[in-house]
């Protein structure tokens, strides 16, 4: 498989395949939603029965799709939509996989870990945070070392690809030390899978959520929980929520083809033309090449700029890109936003707690071509602005260099 740093385009692919957004439309440069092809959209302009066999049909396809990417050979997985966005969908996994006298280790490093914290202590469940910042990821030493102290743990919660900061955390070492201390790990992939290696031959996981408006790059309207089929039986009656119950809407779905509630069936449609482009491009491997590549060409032409990015290479995803923001007095990042939103780019407020910034999203329907009119926004944004260097200020780098670097 492509490394998650590999920067070379998948074999036979020019960027010619990502056609700019319809005319008018500004190019979405965050982690989803994202950018789309016309096809995508086009695919919306036929209203579904949600009861009717073409549909019901259709969900059975989408099901077994995101199985086959998840590497689901030995059919030990099963997959089960859910409405609502990513944030829905990870409830429902806590809320549906954790029991409620479970005991939850959440890796934290940045809004979404956190964010899944908040959510446990909505759900009841006990757990204990393992928080690294902004910066810096958790290894599996660290894993090792709170599972071995705190035998009462009975699952790993872990994001794949924190796009707070734009982190690639390294989910196969804490999959794999979590497996050999016989704990269950649980995966935010909400950003990640469809692009970063997710294989469950590969990567020992309960289960993982991800969302239809991210890698795969439909739209909004619904995400889904891969997990183990043992775990969604066991699941039965433990949901704190009817709409959230994963137990439940897989149990529907297997028994009569359909979603339990009214099915966005607009956006199914979207995905399923999303999935027929995904598999054209090449798939999982030809989607990372493209997105790192995009990373590759972005921070290469905003380093020429001045900007510097957050991250070390070693751990700067290809899905999304925090830049400190530039310490001259005349920058306002309000004013560099509608300076790139009026050439047509959508850019991504910073979402750290300690240092101003702003992100750049590497995923959807573009390629290097536009990551290039991308920079070259950006310094017609910062001359307008008569801001002449783009670095950000001492202290901002002196404050990601506080924690030091991990082994």
């Amino acid at each position: 498989m492509q490394s998650a740093t590999g920067s070379s385009p998948a074999p036979g692919h020019d960027g010619a395949s990502c056609a700019p957004p319809a005319q008018g439309e500004p190019y979405l440069l965050t982690p989803g939603p994202l950018t789309t092809a016309l096809s995508t959209k086009e695919a919306m302009l036929r209203d579904w029965g949600s009861w009717d066999g073409d549909f019901r049909a259709m969900t059975a396809q989408l099901r077994s799709s995101l199985l086959d990417i998840a590497g689901n050979e030995a059919g030990e997985y099963d997959c089960v939509p859910l409405q609502g966005s990513g944030t829905y969908c990870v409830e429902a996994m806590l809320g549906s996989l954790v029991p409620r006298d479970g005991h939850a280790l959440v890796l934290a490093n940045g809004a979404y870990g956190k964010r899944i914290a908040t959510t446990l202590g909505y759900l009841g469940r006990a757990q204990t945070v393992l928080d690294k910042g902004d910066y810096l990821p958790p290894r599996a030493a660290e894993v090792e070392r709170m599972l071995d102290a705190d035998p009462s743990i009975t699952h790993v919660v872990a994001v794949h690809c924190e796009t707070s900061s734009g982190i690639l955390n390294p989910i196969e070492e804490i999959a794999a030390v979590t497996a050999a201390k016989g704990r269950k790990l649980l995966i935010d992939s909400m950003s990640a899978f469809g692009a970063l290696p997710l294989d469950v031959r590969d990567i020992a996981c309960e289960a993982f959520v991800s969302s239809a408006n991210k890698c795969i790059e439909g739209v909004p309207g619904f995400g889904f929980v891969i997990a183990r089929k043992r775990a969604l039986h066991d699941a039965r009656g433990r949901s704190h929520s009817l709409a959230l119950d994963v137990h439940d809407q897989w149990d529907v779905m297997n028994r009569t083809g359909q979603w339990r509630f009214t099915p966005p069936t607009h956006a199914v449609a979207a995905f399923m033309e999303a999935l027929r482009l995904y598999r054209q491009e090449g798939g999982q491997p030809a989607r990372l090449a493209r997105y790192a590549n995009n990373r590759d060409v972005l921070v290469a032409g905003m380093r020429e700029l001045g900007f510097e990015p957050l991250l070390s290479a070693r751990w700067r995803s290809p899905i999304i890109v925090t830049f400190f923001s530039p310490a001259h007095p005349s920058f306002s990042f309000e004013r560099f936003y509608a300076l790139m939103k009026e050439q047509g780019f959508i850019i991504y407020p910073g979402k750290l707690t300690v240092v101003e910034s702003f992100r750049i999203g590497c995923i959807g329907q573009v390629d290097e071509h536009v990551m290039r009119r991308v920079v070259n926004a950006c310094a017609s944004s910062l001359q307008a602005m008569g801001v002449d260097h783009a670095a950000p200020s001492t202290a901002a780098i002196e404050e990601r260099k506080l924690p030091g670097e991990a082994a």
